[in-house]
C-alpha cells in the first residue's frame, strides 16, 4: 500500500512526501504584481509539504483576473519571487509556480487602461468579479484572434522561463477552474468554428499546444497542467457530465505525449472519470478531493494515494488554516478551521497567522 507520507521523486525532484498545498488565489501581492516577504513567510511555513504549488501568477497584464495578484513577466517580479524559493528552499522545501491566465473572468478595471478582457470566444460569463471596487458583472471579452493565441502561448513559455529562472522547481499551467486554458477546452465559452474550436481537438489544441510550448522550453518532466472537468469557481463554466470522458480522456493521453511531469487533477468529475483519466494518463497524478477543509476531505485524500487511485494527494483551505498540514493529517487531526473573511486581500490576518501544533 503506497503511503502519503513517503518520499516521492517528482519529474526529477525529490518531494519528502506526496502531500501536496494546492495553489490558491490570495490577492496579497505587492506593487506591480511582485512578491512580497509576506508571501515568503506564508510559503515557507508550508514546507512541509512534499510539493508546494502557488497560487495563480499572470504570465502577462491581459492575463490578470483579480487585483492584487502576482504576475511573472517583468524583471521585477521574477527578482522577487526569488524571496519566495529561496524561503521554501531553506526549510527543506519545493515549490512549483502555477501558471494562471484568467481570460474572461476578468474585468477592464484591472487590465492596462481599462482594456477589455480576452477569451477563445466573445462569450460573457455570467456572474461578478471581484475588483478594486468590489463585485462587478463580467463583461463580454474580446475574442483572441489567431496572433493572439500565438502571443498567449509566447506568454506561457516566458512565464515559465522567468519561473525557473527565480528559483521554482517546476511550473504548473492552469487548465481549471473556468480560466483561459479552460475556457478552450469548453464548448459553452469555445463557439469558435476555426481550429481552435468546432469539435473535440479543436478545443482541446490550446492546452496542449501550450502544454508542448513550455515543456520545450524548460523540459517537460518540469511542468504540470491542473484540471477541473465540469468544475469552474465562479466562472459560468458549461460541460455536460456525459460528454466529459469525449474531452478529457484524449486530452489526458495527448499531454501524456508531451511527457509532463505529472497532471494535477480537481475530481469534480466523479471516480468513474477519475479512473479513465488514470488509464490515458501515463504520468504522475496528483488528485484534489474538492470535499473542503475538514477531516473528510483530509481523509480521502490519503484514502486515494493509499488506495492507488493517485500518487499524491493535494489539499487546498486545510493547507491555508493548517501551515503543518502533514503533522495533523499523521496524527488525524485536529484541524484549524479556515477563516473566509480573510481570504483574499489583507494582511497576516488569515494568512501567516494560523497556528501550528505544539511539539
Amino acid at each position: 500500500m503506497p503511503d502519503p507520507f513517503a518520499p516521492y521523486v517528482l519529474g526529477g525532484v525529490p518531494l519528502a512526501n506526496r502531500i501536496v498545498m494546492a495553489p490558491m488565489t490570495r490577492c496579497r501581492a505587492g506593487s506591480g504584481g511582485t512578491a512580497t516577504e509576506l508571501m515568503a513567510r506564508y510559503y515557507a511555513q508550508r514546507a512541509d509539504a512534499g510539493l508546494i504549488i502557488t497560487e495563480g501568477i499572470q504570465p502577462s497584464e491581459v492575463g490578470q483576473g483579480y487585483p492584487w495578484t502576482p504576475g511573472l513577466h517583468t524583471a521585477e517580479q521574477a527578482r522577487s519571487w526569488r524571496t519566495v524559493t529561496e524561503a521554501v528552499h531553506a526549510r527543506g522545501g519545493r515549490i512549483a509556480a502555477q501558471l494562471m491566465h484568467a481570460g474572461r473572468i476578468s474585468h477592464p478595471s484591472v487590465q492596462r487602461g481599462g482594456a477589455v478582457p480576452v477569451a477563445p470566444s466573445a462569450v460573457r460569463a455570467d456572474g461578478k468579479v471581484f475588483t478594486p471596487a468590489g463585485m462587478k458583472d463580467m463583461v463580454t471579452p474580446v475574442a483572441l484572434d489567431e496572433p493572439g493565441i500565438r502571443a498567449t502561448i509566447a506568454d506561457f513559455v516566458a512565464a515559465a522561463r522567468a519561473a525557473i529562472g527565480a528559483g521554482f522547481d517546476g511550473v504548473e499551467i492552469h487548465g481549471a477552474n473556468g480560466y483561459l486554458v479552460h475556457q478552450f477546452l469548453a464548448e459553452g465559452s469555445n463557439s469558435r468554428t476555426d481550429a481552435w474550436g468546432g469539435g473535440v481537438a479543436g478545443r482541446l489544441r490550446f492546452a496542449v499546444e501550450v502544454a508542448a510550448a513550455v515543456a520545450g522550453e524548460i523540459g517537460p518532466r518540469r511542468v504540470g497542467m491542473r484540471l477541473s472537468p465540469g468544475g469552474g469557481t465562479s466562472s459560468d463554466i458549461h460541460e455536460d457530465p456525459e460528454d466529459l470522458p469525449a474531452t478529457y480522456v484524449p486530452l489526458a493521453h495527448a499531454l501524456s505525449e508531451v511527457g509532463l511531469g505529472w497532471l494535477h487533477l480537481v475530481d469534480t468529475g466523479g471516480p468513474a472519470l477519475r479512473l479513465r483519466i488514470r488509464e490515458a494518463w501515463h504520468g504522475a497524478l496528483i488528485v484534489n478531493p474538492a470535499l473542503g477543509a475538514g477531516a473528510e476531505a483530509a481523509q480521502a485524500g490519503l484514502q486515494a494515494v493509499e488506495e492507488g487511485q493517485a500518487d499524491l494527494v493535494s489539499y487546498a483551505a486545510l493547507f491555508l488554516a493548517n501551515p503543518d498540514l502533514p503533522t495533523r493529517l499523521r496524527r488525524g487531526g485536529p484541524f484549524n478551521a479556515p477563516d473566509r473573511s480573510t481570504y483574499y486581500g489583507g494582511d497576516e490576518r488569515g494568512y501567516t497567522d494560523y497556528p501550528e501544533l505544539a511539539s
